[in-house]
């Protein structure tokens, strides 16, 4: 089951990476704490992956889900007002803040309900090595590969200073 989370995780990043080249439309400062904090989540779910899981490894994962909540509905917040066209083209009706906020919601009841189930048999599972298999591979491949692009792409767009609030091009990219 964390491996699938895992795996949902990197889809989001991965949609989220391809709209922004496809359709052009870069990040704002906002949008990039997004993707932190899906990081983050992944990175507690990777965890469990690799090494079985831990309480530990859940509440990096549940702690990164709040704060995505956090920066996502601070988003939503600021662009709730009448007439206010967002940031970014919606998809399917909403904008990708809006998606985030639901996504770490859900991200957050469905890693709440894996920690409660598997507080079951960790006492059992804590010291047993752990052999990821094929979709745990797939999922921590996955993930890490679309982790460093997005690094690079912040790189690329914001340089090492500072994002501008509504970027229009990449700084470290001619154009």
């Amino acid at each position: 089951m964390n491996a699938l989370a895992l795996l949902g995780v990197s889809g989001v990043l991965w949609f989220a990476f391809v709209w922004q080249i496809v359709l052009d439309e870069l990040p704002c400062p906002l949008c990039l704490l997004q993707r932190v904090a899906f990081a983050m989540v992944g990175i507690g779910l990777m965890l469990n992956v690799s090494f079985g899981s831990r309480p530990a490894h859940y509440g990096i994962a549940l702690l990164s889900t709040l704060a995505g909540m956090v920066s996502s509905a601070r988003q939503v917040l600021l662009h709730i007002a009448p007439g206010d066209p967002g940031y970014g083209s919606p998809f399917l009706g909403l904008h990708f803040y809006t998606w985030a906020l639901v996504a770490f919601f859900l991200l957050g009841l469905f890693i709440g309900g894996l920690l409660l189930l598997d507080q079951m048999k960790l006492k059992e599972a804590a010291n047993v090595p752990r052999n990821p298999g094929w979709l745990g591979k797939l999922a921590i491949y996955s993930f890490l590969a679309i982790v460093l692009i997005t690094v690079i792409a912040t790189l690329l767009e914001c340089g090492v200073g500072p994002c501008p609030d509504n970027p229009t091009g990449y700084l470290w990219m001619p154009e």
